[in-house]
């Protein structure tokens, strides 16, 4: 299915609506390139997933796109009306953290509603080079 709505149209989703979505545009770009990396038994794959997804990373994603000024200003305020929206962050992260994450996720979600493809792919490679070095590590444990 392809969706190609305009931004007008992305923007009357709220902003945990898209991140809803982002979170699975995100992941499977995770699992994909996990998988293309390394062929192993299905739970370790899991568990490198999860190092890639859990709100501590993507937060640390954030902050490198933002030091790196990679973000045009209408991602800056898509990103921002999701970090900004209230959330309940687990406890294995903190409220910043979790809140980074919700508007990165807000950011995917809206680029692929508006079939923003080659974009999301830009950012997704920026997030996945940030931790490469740690993650050939863990798939040669």
């Amino acid at each position: 299915m392809q969706i190609n709505m305009t931004s007008r149209e992305a923007n009357q989703y709220s902003p945990l609506a898209l991140a809803f979505l982002g979170d699975s545009v995100y992941e499977q770009l995770v699992r994909e390139k996990i998988l293309l990396a390394a062929n192993m038994p299905a739970n370790k794959l899991h568990k490198l997933a999860v190092s890639r997804v859990c709100a501590e990373y993507q937060s640390e994603c954030v902050l490198m796109l933002e030091e790196q000024q990679v973000l045009t200003e209408s991602e800056k305020e898509v990103f921002k009306r999701g970090r900004n929206t209230k959330v309940n962050a687990p406890k294995h992260s903190t409220i910043a953290e979790y809140r980074n994450a919700t508007g990165l996720e807000c950011l995917f979600g809206f680029l692929y509603l508006t079939a923003q493809h080659e974009r999301i792919e830009v950012l997704f490679e920026l997030c996945w080079e940030h931790g490469k070095a740690e993650f050939d590590n863990k798939i040669k444990e």
